[in-house]
């Protein structure tokens, strides 16, 4: 276990921080749609992240013509934290360490579970709407899912931090492009096998338990979660 001195802790959010693999596929599952062999083209590099958002909003319109932007909000009633994620933030934050959120996903959720969590800094994609408040045919792209190292970099920069001092994790073999050279990476519930062969490949830990607190002893070279270890 390489030991860090950490100072800023940059999460994924779909998967890691929430229980649910895919804000993007929430949405999915309400209209009825699939993105199906577009998603495993993307998940490829075959085609860009504007390319795939575009096909994505273009398979609910084909359900529903006209989407407000309060529809997608009641996409995301009932999303869950994942097991652990608001005691683990806490505790990181009373150490003085920073945490940020760089998500490839929807800024509708990110952006309350952001809110909820009171992380110190966010980012992710959305969409665009038009003056009534209904769907665009194209998303924003922010976080481009096989580059988030430049938003690592961005937060780095911003706080004065060295890569050696910042830890990311993320639940897919995308999310290795958080890894700046120079800082750490763990593998969270990895689902995917393509996820799972890419941590492993990469040499990095992964956690697979679904509890956000088991990330603690990797953070902190094998010392227990500070609520576990008083037990």
């Amino acid at each position: 276990m390489i030991k860090m001195n950490i100072k800023g802790v940059c999460f994924d959010c779909d998967g890691v921080l929430i229980d649910t693999i895919s804000s993007w596929r929430i949405i999915h599952e309400h209209f009825g749609t699939d993105s199906g062999e577009m998603l495993d083209r993307f998940l490829r590099g075959e085609v860009t992240d504007a390319e795939f958002m575009a096909d994505d909003i273009g398979l609910w319109k084909s359900v529903q013509t006209r989407i407000h932007r309060d529809d997608l909000i009641r996409c995301y009633q009932g999303v869950k934290l994942m097991n652990g994620a608001r005691e683990l933030i806490d505790e990181l934050q009373n150490r003085g360490i920073l945490v940020a959120i760089v998500s490839a996903g929807v800024d509708l959720l990110i952006g309350s579970i952001a809110q909820m969590l009171k992380v110190d800094d966010w980012i992710s994609n959305g969409f665009q709407y038009d003056e009534d408040g209904y769907l665009m045919d194209d998303g924003i792209v922010r976080v481009p899912a096989h580059h988030k190292d430049s938003m690592v970099e961005k937060f780095a920069r911003i706080n004065g931090l060295k890569p050696s001092e910042i830890v990311s994790v993320g639940d897919n073999h995308t999310d290795l492009s958080m890894c700046i050279p120079g800082s750490h990476f763990v593998g969270f519930n990895g689902q995917k096998q393509v996820a799972i062969d890419g941590f492993s490949k990469a040499g990095v830990p992964h956690v697979q338990e679904k509890d956000c607190r088991l990330l603690w002893p990797h953070f902190f070279q094998g010392e227990p979660f500070p609520t576990i270890g008083g037990e």
